[in-house]
């Protein structure tokens, strides 16, 4: 990421002061449907390395869909945090 220039520090500084509604958002559309999003194009979580021991068949079967079976047991294991998470909050 390149650092940021004199001029565009001022703005930036500038933009914070302002309140919400005064910025002018007009050449900006809104997005109401964020379903076509790209789940960490921009966000990188820290990764941790892990060791932990996994039956067997599951791993094969984990590892019968292709390539990448980690992502998919961060996946897996992402949406029962999640899904855990919306539990507890009703």
């Amino acid at each position: 990421m390149s650092k940021v220039t004199k001029r565009q520090a001022k703005e930036l500084k500038d933009l914070a002061k302002m309140r919400d509604q005064d910025i002018d958002l007009s050449d900006l559309p809104e997005v109401s449907d964020w379903a076509d999003t790209a789940v960490g194009k921009f966000y990188r979580p820290i990764k941790k390395p892990l060791t932990f021991r996994i039956d067997a068949d599951v791993l094969a079967w984990l590892k019968a869909q292709g390539k990448g079976y980690q992502t998919r047991i961060n996946n897996i294991l992402r949406a029962a945090m999640l899904s855990q998470a919306r539990r507890r909050r009703t």
